[in-house]
């Protein structure tokens, strides 16, 4: 391999990425990040355009597909899936989000590539899941946010659905089938044998909803649109301050007793109305009137550490300039900088999760279009002329 696995703890992995969009670069990235041989496969330019779904050297693109090797194959040509195949022998994971029905027609289902490979884990992220009425509806993150019920509980009593400010369902799904892989993967050295994980956008978002969803499901209870209330824990919502807004969360007795004591309103915790959570929570809208004419008469940063000091959590409300400009933020290294043959060095998200002994690294950054083909050709035993030949049939 010409370029060095960015990391080490799974420098062991190769992962064949057959996806696009966002889920499942979202679930590769995880292995790419962490030292996994992850080989980007897409379409030809001359068979499919835009086959990554953006501009290549735009901010998404970069930031998804770092660490990653590249090249190009047809896989609706015969000889593209007899190069595929070969790959599949040396792999261990192929990731993949066509429609369910894709992988039939090109003969790379899961029966199929454990033909190939005993040892092979395919992993699928669909939009609605590979089976059952929805299967061949094409998936999208705000027709899932929609569906999945995030929408009727996020956004001002009132004010209509409301969609997340980032695409959490695929970044959810995405997430989900890393963890399906990773188990797969760990079951594998037991059995020897591989298995197919499946996720999808709509499940996703519902295990998202957590407790909201379990709420529903135990109770009955249809939860509403609250705005920034929490919707059982009050008072935990955005406060105006003297010069913006901060977040509190002070549900619970003995954190309402401390938050009362900070605002120097002591009369609140005898207050008949006030006096447990679930009443808080049914009087909302008086008390957070009452919280937000105290709150206004300091600036965010004074009651910041009042409240810290007296073991209340809260925090600004940041705009995304002031989040990477926060100490905490940059202590832990939030954001990452790569270096791109063109672009120069650019700064990419980094990765969330820390390893004491074996870190993520971000070594490369996004890949060209083909970039490394020959030399995963060459890998599998392509002479040069047989490469070229490939070549000028758009094979690859």
């Amino acid at each position: 391999m010409g370029n060095p696995p960015a990391a080490t703890a799974l420098a062991r992995l190769r992962i064949l990425d057959l996806s696009r969009v966002r889920a499942g670069p979202t679930c590769v990235r995880q292995f790419a990040d962490f030292g996994a041989d992850v080989i980007k496969i897409e379409m030809p330019p001359s068979v499919e355009s835009d086959s990554m779904s953006g501009p290549r050297h735009g901010f998404d693109m970069q930031n998804l597909h770092r660490n990653k090797r590249a090249m190009t194959l047809n896989l609706k040509d015969r000889r593209g899936i007899e190069i595929f195949a070969r790959l599949v022998k040396t792999a261990d994971v192929v990731v993949e989000n066509f429609r369910p029905d894709v992988k039939y027609r090109l003969g790379i289902d899961y029966e199929s590539l454990r033909k190939i490979n005993q040892r092979i884990i395919l992993a699928s992220i669909s939009g609605f899941g590979d089976d059952g009425p929805y299967r061949t509806r094409p998936g999208f993150d705000q027709i899932a946010q929609g569906m999945g019920g995030f929408m009727s509980v996020t956004g001002a009593p009132g004010g209509g659905p409301m969609r997340a400010g980032a695409a959490i369902a695929d970044f959810t799904a995405g997430l989900y089938a890393a963890l399906g892989i990773m188990t797969a993967i760990i079951e594998r050295e037991q059995s020897g044998e591989g298995q197919w994980v499946q996720s999808n956008l709509l499940q996703s978002q519902i295990a998202l909803l957590d407790f909201q969803a379990a709420r529903y499901l135990m109770t009955g209870e249809v939860p509403g649109q609250v705005g920034n209330d929490h919707p059982t824990g009050m008072p935990t919502s955005a406060y105006r301050t003297g010069d913006g807004y901060i977040n509190v969360a002070a549900h619970g007795e003995g954190m309402w007793v401390r938050f009362c004591k900070a605002l120097e309103r002591e009369d609140w915790i005898s207050r008949p109305e006030f006096a447990r959570e679930p009443l808080r929570a049914k009087n909302r809208e008086a008390l957070n009137r009452e919280i937000g004419a105290v709150t206004v008469s300091k600036s965010s940063a004074e009651w910041i550490a009042l409240l810290n000091a007296a073991g209340v959590p809260c925090g600004p409300i940041y705009s995304l300039d002031q989040v990477f400009a926060d100490p905490q933020v940059q202590h832990l290294r939030v954001a990452a900088t790569v270096n791109h043959p063109g672009l120069g060095d650019i700064r990419i998200v980094d990765q969330a999760v820390r390893l004491s002994r074996t870190p993520a690294s971000m070594a490369r950054a996004t890949p060209e279009l083909s970039e490394h083909t020959d030399e995963v050709l060459a890998e599998l035993g392509y002479s040069p002329a047989e490469v070229a030949s490939l070549r000028k049939s758009s094979v690859v």
